[in-house]
């Protein structure tokens, strides 16, 4: 995976404000002012001025400073939708935020958070598998309450037991295409050894993958699905009903939030923003889809409709999906017994719903 950076920094004009001036031995008196000028008119003119430099409010002697963040993405995906918005349509800088993000594979993502590395990232079901795992980290916005992903293959896969034998892609272990993928060989009674499968840290970089011919399927979500079936390769099954996997959010440190609560604040903030943006400018949103995705129009029409119909309007996690998602983790290692979702999250800087 190439590591790439994009940066946008939203800089705020400074206003030069007028000051006034002192003696030198940084004290403001009635008797310097007065010798600025001669006769008592002056000097009634002076204590006026003096009368309200003492009691008029305090000005800002600078603009409020910047809060940067650096988010953490394995790939471009329609998923990430909010996040493009909210850099791209200026609200981020309405709330004075500096953001970068930062290309990283999603199981690396965790631990890069606890480091300081960046702030966020935005897998909901790596940051649960990460503090199952005993990782202090904490959910503050989860906007999605089910999932979109679809096993595509190409022509020649006419039924689940023809992948036997073949190559799949998947953005990588303990990702969300691979536990829908293994929940997909489950329910066709195959085992997972008859399939061999290759990492390749993000949905861009599978459709890559199928559409170079090096794997006879993969995983994927909204628009290159879409677009996958326009190169003849078609959609074999939705696999987003197979098991209870939550989607994409945000999701940071519990340091971050002792350290820098209010950073965390307008982030969230500027993400539900986003989602509103989305909303309410369907024509906008589908242009932004095409030229990102270089899709053509009736399929940023699809994506932008599937996207819509998977936002909540809360920002809050389904715990019914949380739970059952904790329980395909039981599965593979031992998750302690105490171990309490509710605890993982903190919802409270999430704006009311409107």
């Amino acid at each position: 995976m190439i590591s790439v950076t994009t940066k946008l920094t939203t800089q705020r004009q400074l206003r030069r404000l007028s000051t006034f001036s002192s003696p030198s031995d940084g004290h403001l008196t009635l008797s310097h002012i007065g010798r600025e000028g001669k006769g008592e008119g002056h000097s009634r003119s002076a204590s006026f001025l003096l009368a309200l430099i003492l009691f008029a409010p305090p000005i800002a002697h600078a603009a409020e400073a910047m809060y940067k963040i650096r988010i953490g993405f394995p790939s471009l995906a329609f998923s990430y939708m909010p996040f493009y918005v909210a850099q791209e349509q200026g609200i981020y800088k309405k709330y004075n935020i500096d953001s970068e993000y930062i290309q990283m594979g999603t199981t690396i993502q965790p631990q890069a958070v606890v480091a300081g590395n960046i702030n966020y990232f935005t897998s909901v079901s790596a940051g649960i598998s990460a503090a199952v795992a005993g990782l202090p980290l904490v959910i503050v916005i989860s906007f999605c309450d089910s999932s979109p992903w679809v096993l595509v293959t190409n022509k020649d896969i006419n039924r689940p037991q023809d992948l036997i034998g073949k190559t799949v892609a998947l953005s990588g272990v303990r990702t969300s295409p691979y536990y829908f993928f293994q929940a997909f060989l489950k329910k066709s009674e195959i085992n997972e050894k008859e399939v061999s499968t290759i990492n390749t840290g993000g949905t861009a970089d599978s459709f890559r993958a199928l559409t170079s011919n090096r794997v006879v399927a993969t995983v994927l979500t909204p628009p290159f699905d879409d677009k996958a079936v326009s190169l003849g390769y078609k959609k074999f099954m939705q696999l987003g009903e197979l098991a209870d996997i939550p989607y994409v959010g945000l999701i940071t440190s519990q340091n971050e939030i002792k350290n820098n609560r209010e950073s965390v604040r307008r982030t969230v903030a500027a993400v539900m923003d986003s989602l509103g943006w989305l909303r309410a400018n369907r024509a906008e949103s589908v242009k932004m889809i095409v030229d990102k995705f270089k899709v053509n129009q009736t399929e940023a029409e699809n994506t932008y409709t599937t996207l819509i119909k998977l936002l909540n309007k809360d920002g809050r996690l389904n715990l019914k999906v949380a739970r059952g998602y904790i329980d395909i983790l039981r599965q593979e290692r031992p998750v302690p017994a105490d171990f309490d979702i509710q605890k993982a999250v903190d919802f409270s800087m999430l704006p009311p719903v409107r």
